[in-house]
């Protein structure tokens, strides 16, 4: 992991950034040290987090580590997100942040593992290293954009196309579309969430945002969806023409309006 500190003044908030690249890569320009730039100039500590990747496609055999992909298919990039967000909040002193606004910021596999470590934190998936993992591992709050993996459908898919196939459990009057992968288990302690995503998302459906955003509604989490008709996918934050270009002032009301920043 890298910390960038504030260029402005401190406003104690933190927010740990998962770049995306499909489990594979890491998009660690567009969806990383730009994001920094961006989260820096508002006063808020960036941690961007190197992920264990890549998955099967480009795994090298003598890799010490599994390949990556999403829970469960893998658990080595969720171990990560659960380690950074405890070390981070056992430094929070020393790197002059507020352990209580500590949050995760996510693009497309980058956004799954914003809502696998929304979803995953009362229980470490490794062997704890040191007094770091002690910390709370749970997200204070979560910004999901375009996210994959989060419908049911998309986690079916999953189950079946990948190396490391796994059986999926769910209802079987459930939704596919819009029904929420069951290995993303919300619950009224899953941190405020906001999500984003362009319908036409060539590459992760907007069903994934449309599922996650039902199942936090229903178990009374508070989340903010903003849904726009273009935009297609990995934009980051570099200016297009469509109005969705403009979600980094959105995601900075919203973390007025939850108390992490002054509004």
């Amino acid at each position: 992991m890298t910390i960038y500190s504030p260029q402005v003044k401190n406003t104690g908030a933190a927010v740990i950034v998962f770049p995306g690249g499909g489990y594979e890569i890491l998009a660690i320009d567009l969806e990383g040290t730009e994001v920094c730039d961006w989260l820096t100039s508002k006063g808020i500590t960036c941690v961007l987090l190197k992920y264990r990747v890549p998955g099967v496609e480009h795994y090298p055999k003598s890799a010490p580590y599994q390949e990556s992909g999403p829970y469960p298919e893998s658990s080595i990039a969720l171990e990560d997100a659960q380690r950074v967000v405890g070390l981070v909040r056992f430094h929070a002193a020393e790197w002059h942040i507020d352990p209580h606004k500590i949050g995760v910021l996510g693009f497309s596999a980058g956004a799954h593992l914003s809502a696998a470590i929304s979803t995953h934190f009362e229980k470490r998936l490794y062997a704890a290293v040191d007094a770091a993992d002690s910390e709370s591992c749970r997200p204070d709050f979560a910004v999901v954009i375009y996210p994959g993996h989060l419908s049911i459908a998309a986690a079916e898919w999953d189950a079946n196309h990948t190396a490391k196939k796994f059986v999926l459990h769910y209802p079987a009057n459930a939704d596919k579309n819009l029904g929420l992968n069951p290995n993303v288990p919300v619950t009224r302690q899953t941190p405020p969430t906001f999500l984003l995503q362009a319908e036409d998302d060539h590459v992760d459906n907007v069903n994934d945002s449309l599922a996650y955003y039902i199942a936090l509604k229903n178990a009374g989490v508070p989340v903010e969806m903003h849904l726009y008709a273009q935009g297609g996918h990995a934009f980051g934050l570099r200016r297009t023409k469509f109005p969705v270009t403009g979600w980094p002032q959105l995601v900075e009301t919203w973390l007025g309006t939850i108390g992490m920043i002054s509004e």
